[in-house]
């Protein structure tokens, strides 16, 4: 079964062990995405700051990144690693499509184990159902 290793974060091609052995850190010049509840398809608003993120990848060429899947509290943790990769994955593939090369993205999930915010309000929630950027330049 394809998903028996939710943590290896995705295809298995060449250049994800590559990836894997960074150092990713915390990086301000990748702004993170948010999604709806249970969901990982990209909005305008995710679109738009991917769409600005992979401009930021196209000039800093020798840039790897991380793509985290996080979510909120509600849900299994397995359901959550689960959605939490499907939403790294569905970010990834659309900055493939303006242009970024697989090879320097990868992706991993953390389900609802890393949360941004710790209050039990729908905003909080909503910050903590994200796609986060970190990098290795």
């Amino acid at each position: 079964q394809s998903d028996a290793e939710p943590f290896l974060g995705g295809s298995g091609s060449g250049g994800m062990d590559e990836a894997r052995r960074q150092n990713f850190k915390d990086t301000s010049s990748l702004q993170d995405i948010y999604f709806r509840f249970d969901q990982y398809d990209l909005d305008d608003q995710s679109r738009s700051t991917l769409s600005q993120n992979a401009r930021y990848l196209q000039a800093n060429s020798g840039a790897m990144i991380e793509i985290q899947g996080h979510c909120d509290e509600r849900g299994t943790n397995n359901y959550n690693i689960a959605l939490g990769e499907r939403r790294s994955h569905s970010t990834k593939m659309y900055l493939v499509s303006q242009g970024i090369s697989a090879r320097r993205i990868h992706t991993i999930s953390y389900g609802e184990e890393k949360p941004f915010c710790f209050g039990g309000t729908e905003e909080c929630r909503f910050m903590n159902r994200r796609a986060h950027f970190r990098i290795n330049e």
